[in-house]
């Protein structure tokens, strides 16, 4: 038997697949309460706690050598070397095991 949601009752985004959980989200729809908090829903996010300074400063710095390193190490490699580290990226690829 198949409900229809045709403006009678509002369609879940996903039932939830614990028993528990499902019985009272069943009763819940039928009795029409109004929504409550429920595990369904994403919970609040949590304020992200402050950084410290030596931790702020080290972030700064792994950030502007991430930020430059790959275009200087491929201006430092000659054409040879990046030719071999590409040949040996495509071998790795094709000799996966799926």
């Amino acid at each position: 038997m198949h409900v229809c949601y045709a403006g009678i009752m509002k369609k879940p985004k996903k039932l939830p697949r614990d028993r528990n959980q499902l019985a009272y989200e069943i009763v819940r729809l039928s009795t029409e309460e109004p929504e409550e908090s429920t595990q369904m829903e994403t919970p609040p996010e949590e304020p992200t706690p402050e950084r410290s300074p030596i931790s702020e400063y080290l972030a700064t710095i792994g950030r502007k050598g991430g930020l430059k390193g790959g275009k200087v190490r491929s201006e430092r490699l000659t054409a040879e070397q990046k030719s071999e580290i590409g040949k040996k990226a495509a071998q790795a690829r094709w000799n996966k095991k799926k």
